[in-house]
């Protein structure tokens, strides 16, 4: 797998684009955990609350039991403090449901931060930076051989645009098929400069026909 160009210029430029993803990326992971723990800060007094009713209904029972001992009046007198210790119950209850809600909406404001700008960055950038890198994977196969000019010329013709092909002759799809091998070099240079790829080793022209001399570097943009 190649994930970077051969010429230097590019293989810089996107070196450093990785990297600024990466730190988007992160500082929007960090922002999201940020968030949830703040928002999750906001259910403390909930648990504090829901904390102190349990152990208030557990106190009024212990005490309801104590004086469900005494004979005559104990059942009368622990039937306030039962009443209370099911009031605290509730209030236990209550605050539980207050911290998951609580929770919940942390997770969720904190995972929206989080991924929204991420998606959006990933969904702009990761579709050209995988096609260069199977693009230029696949290329990579290929360069090292001079019978294979050919096939980048070919592919040059379907994938540049008539502009950058009007420079190199005014029929390059005649001159292609003439095997023209000047046009050719030049065409073969295009599409690997569009992919990102460098010659190992200087290219002699393919066979069809006396060329300029050896294929040279393509430019490092």
């Amino acid at each position: 797998m190649k994930l970077y160009a051969d010429t230097p210029a590019r293989r810089t430029r996107q070196i450093v684009a990785d990297l600024l993803v990466l730190l988007w990326v992160a500082f929007w992971i960090w922002a999201g955990v940020s968030v949830n723990d703040t928002v999750q800060e906001l259910a403390r007094p909930a648990e504090h609350t829901g904390a102190a009713a349990t152990g208030m209904a557990g106190s009024l029972r212990d005490t309801a039991d104590s004086l469900g001992d005494i004979p005559l009046i104990g059942g009368t007198a622990a039937q306030p403090l039962d009443e209370a210790a099911g009031y605290s119950d509730d209030l236990a209850a209550a605050s539980a449901r207050g911290v998951e809600a609580v929770d919940t909406l942390a997770f969720r404001l904190g995972l929206g931060l989080a991924l929204m700008p991420t998606l959006i960055v990933l969904g702009f950038y990761l579709p050209p930076r995988v096609g260069f890198v199977r693009d230029a994977s696949a290329g990579a196969r290929f360069v090292d051989s001079a019978d294979d000019l050919d096939l980048f010329a070919l592919r040059a013709l379907a994938n540049q645009p008539l502009h950058a092909l009007a420079r190199i002759c005014p029929d390059p799809a005649g001159a292609w098929r003439a095997r023209d091998p000047h046009v050719v070099q030049r065409l073969a240079m295009l599409e690997l400069d569009r992919v990102g790829l460098h010659p190992r080793r200087a290219l002699a022209p393919p066979s069809g026909g006396a060329g300029p001399g050896p294929l040279m570097a393509p430019r490092a943009d």
